[in-house]
């Protein structure tokens, strides 16, 4: 079984020397989140990741969740593991003081949430689920329901969860059947059956917070004729404790393929009570509210999975012998080498260590972002961050799973046959791993969002948010004759880029199945770029240190070489992508649906 060890070490790097974490601080109402106190939090945090929740990982694949009589029981040591979180204030970390929130920045929380999900994914999503239901409801909710509902949220005595699709509906969210009856004394009775809900029952917490889509009796037909409403597992009392129980029970888990430690549910919702959220027949606009959260912290799992698998391969590449090194034997005393010296397990583990500290960086720069959009004191700045966090959620969501996926399935090529033995581990991480391609909006659907609608928002306001820095980074890296080897090939990724752009624009306009056709491609070739500026910046910093001198010449020396690898053998992609997504639609639209 991998054991996980907290990159404390890049994503110090990341937050302090790359993006300079300390500006945060200069934020109104961040003020107390200085680098040290930062620093002190991944350190508690890493404890509960490594110590607490890794342990309980496989125990959650081999045991799963329960179901009896509509009860779901969690894995042993959940309840227990919970208990800690709670206790410990995770579930508060970047909440709202006014609702018992620390108030400290998202971009602390989202350096936790990769611990969380690279530890136990399955149990992280009962907490995750949570922080997005206390946006939602935060954002939209009446003061009546932030006053009850928030601070049992934020505390982690209650949890939440989404409740959006049903059989017949998954991305058309148009197409929902659960019906929401006014009440006489403003609430409303729902009814309708959900599927696929995650931790939609379960015995973490003593009440659970649903937020349901649903249809008034005088509704339009399609989105605009949904609205959302708050569903309590047990009705408050009161006082605030569960009273009486809802209409809304469990009718069954779900058999997975991974994160059988997470129950997904199919929810029945008998005339539940439930109070509207937001304005009537614009439930949508407050879901996605939640579900731009959720799927940055999928993008998050991505990661997470990706960071476990790198360190299962590394640390088995170091240990197994197989063979004699192509250039001369490395260990004569011993009967073989270890394949770490093998190119092709090289070629692997660099892969993998590429994606990953590549893909930190861009997280956590958005996640920075984030707290500028919530916290700047102008809004014209807040605007802009927030524009750039509304343009990169699809591109982490969908290729942080995707590269996620494909760094779980090298992790266990590594290891060989014994990677695909279920007791050493690394085939847990690529059936958990799949499921965060799929949930949150499928990573098709991301293209579709990103090419669709992010692209033309604005009059392409959103792309000047990404393109402009990363223009301004190249003119002033390629001047320098030591980062020409590594500016250069981006700068050709780059105009590449911005002519597909152009291509994509002036074809999606003519015909629509033009951009779709191209999305999934176009997506890809985005994130090689972006992960592309966060190298260029990261070997920056890493030659600033190694001419200043430092005591870890080797960190910085690394860096460099991942840096190298990553523009000579992983951006060079974008060729390829672009000439597949500018072959236009006719290899993919022609063959008749007959024909299939």
């Amino acid at each position: 079984m991998p054991t996980y060890k907290a990159p404390l070490r890049d994503m110090r790097f990341v937050l302090h020397e790359l993006l300079g974490v300390e500006q945060v601080a200069r934020l109104p109402g961040y003020e107390e989140a200085t680098p040290d106190l930062i620093d002190t939090v991944l350190e508690e945090a890493t404890k509960l990741a490594e110590e607490v929740l890794a342990p309980l990982n496989r125990i959650g694949d081999e045991e799963g969740c329960r179901y009896e009589n509509g009860t779901v029981t969690t894995p042993p040591g959940f309840k227990e593991a919970y208990r800690s979180l709670v206790e410990g204030g995770w579930t508060s970390l970047a909440c709202d003081s006014e609702y018992g929130g620390q108030g400290l920045p998202q971009i602390l929380n989202l350096a936790f949430e990769e611990m969380i999900c690279s530890a136990n994914l399955s149990f992280g999503t009962y907490p995750g689920l949570s922080h997005g239901a206390y946006n939602a409801i935060r954002l939209h909710g009446s003061d009546d329901l932030k006053q009850l509902y928030l601070p049992k949220l934020v505390s982690g005595e209650w949890s939440g969860t989404m409740c959006l699709t049903e059989p017949q509906c998954g991305t058309d969210l148009g197409l929902i059947k659960t019906k929401a009856e006014p009440a006489d004394d403003g609430s409303y009775r729902i009814s309708g059956t959900k599927i696929f809900i995650s931790a939609g029952e379960h015995d973490l917490t003593e009440n659970i917070v649903h937020l349901v889509l649903a249809r008034l009796p005088d509704a339009p037909a399609g989105t605009r004729g949904i609205s959302l409403f708050l569903v309590p597992k047990f009705l408050p009392k009161p006082d605030g404790s569960p009273g009486p129980r809802n209409g809304v029970t469990c009718g069954g888990i779900e058999k997975k393929m991974g994160i059988h430690g997470s129950a997904t549910c199919v929810m029945n919702f008998d005339g539940a009570t439930g109070w509207l959220v937001g304005r009537p027949h614009k439930g949508m606009s407050a879901m996605f509210t939640m579900m731009n959260t959720a799927r940055l912290a999928v993008g998050i799992q991505g990661l997470g999975l990706a960071e476990l698998a790198y360190q299962g391969a590394r640390d088995y590449a170091r240990e197994r012998l197989q063979g004699r090194a192509l250039g001369g034997t490395r260990q004569p005393d011993k009967p073989a080498d270890p394949i770490i010296v093998h190119p092709d397990v090289r070629r692997m583990l660099l892969t993998m260590r590429a994606y990953n500290e590549g893909a930190r960086a861009l997280a956590y720069w958005v996640g920075m972002q984030i707290d500028v959009s919530l916290k700047h004191p102008d809004p014209e700045v807040r605007q802009e961050a927030d524009d750039f966090v509304a343009l990169m959620t699809p591109i982490v969501k969908a290729f942080f799973t995707d590269y996620g996926f494909e760094a779980a399935n090298l992790g266990v090529q590594v290891w060989g046959g014994h990677g695909y033995i279920r007791e050493n581990g690394m085939e847990q991480i690529v059936r958990d791993a799949r499921i965060a391609q799929l949930y949150e909006g499928a990573n098709g659907i991301q293209a579709i969002d990103l090419v669709g609608r992010k692209l033309g928002q604005g009059t392409g306001r959103l792309l000047r948010r990404f393109f402009h820095p990363v223009a301004a980074l190249l003119e002033r890296e390629s001047a320098d004759p030591q980062m020409a080897e590594l500016a250069l090939p981006l700068m050709k990724a780059f105009a590449r880029l911005q002519q597909s752009t152009a291509w994509l624009a002036q074809q999606g306009l003519k015909d629509p199945e033009e951009a779709g056709a191209a999305a999934s491609d176009y997506l890809r070739f985005f994130a090689l770029v972006a992960l592309g500026a966060m190298w260029l910046r990261m070997a920056r910093v890493a030659t600033d240190r190694l001419a200043a001198g430092t005591d870890e010449p080797e960190f910085y020396r690394a860096k460099l070489a991942v840096a190298k690898f990553y523009m000579a053998r992983l951006l060079p992609q974008h060729t390829a992508l672009a000439a597949a997504m500018t072959s236009g639609k006719a290899p993919i639209m022609e063959l008749a649906e007959a024909a299939y």
